[in-house]
C-alpha cells in the first residue's frame, strides 16, 4: 500500500491535538517531580536534624512521616501522568497506523483517550491532595509565630 503525501498531512493533522495535551502532560510531570525533589531535600534535612540534634527528633519524626504520605501521593501521581503519556502516545501511533492502513481504530483510539484522561484526571487529584497536605502542615508549622 501506498501512501500519498496528502495523506500523510492529514494523518499530521489528526495527531496535532494529542501532541498538544502530551506537551501539557510533561510539564505535568515536571511539576510534580520537582515537588518530589523538594520533599525529598526536606527530608534529607529532617534526617541529618534527628541526628544532631535529639530534643527536636518528635518533632522531626512527626514531620517526617507527613512528608512520607506527600512523597506516596507525589508518586501515584507521577505514575498516573506517565501512564496517560504512554496512552496518548499510543493513540498518536494508532492514529497514523489506522489512517495509513485504512484500519478501524476509531473505538480503540477512543478507549485509550479515554483512559488517558482519566488517569490524567487522577493524577490531578493526587497533586491536589498533596498539595492540601502541604498547606496545612506548612500552616501548621507557622502558626505559634503567627499569634
Amino acid at each position: 500500500m501506498e501512501i500519498q503525501l496528502g495523506d500523510v498531512s492529514h494523518i499530521i493533522q489528526l495527531a496535532i491535538a494529542p501532541v498538544f495535551l502530551l506537551t501539557g502532560v510533561g510539564t505535568n510531570l515536571l511539576v510534580l517531580t520537582n515537588r518530589l525533589a523538594r520533599i525529598i531535600d526536606r527530608s534529607r534535612v529532617l534526617e541529618d536534624r534527628i541526628d544532631t540534634d535529639k530534643s527536636a527528633q518528635a518533632d522531626c519524626v512527626a514531620e517526617l512521616k507527613i512528608l512520607y504520605r506527600r512523597t506516596h501521593l507525589i508518586n501515584r501521581a507521577i505514575t498516573l501522568s506517565t501512564t496517560c503519556a504512554l496512552f496518548i502516545c499510543v493513540v498518536i501511533a494508532a492514529l497514523f497506523v489506522g489512517d495509513a492502513l485504512g484500519l478501524g481504530l476509531a473505538k480503540f483510539i477512543a478507549t485509550l483517550f479515554v483512559l488517558a484522561m482519566l488517569a490524567l484526571i487522577g493524577s490531578f487529584i493526587y497533586l491536589l491532595r498533596e498539595i492540601f497536605i502541604s498547606t496545612a502542615t506548612m500552616a501548621m508549622r507557622h502558626r505559634p509565630m503567627l499569634k
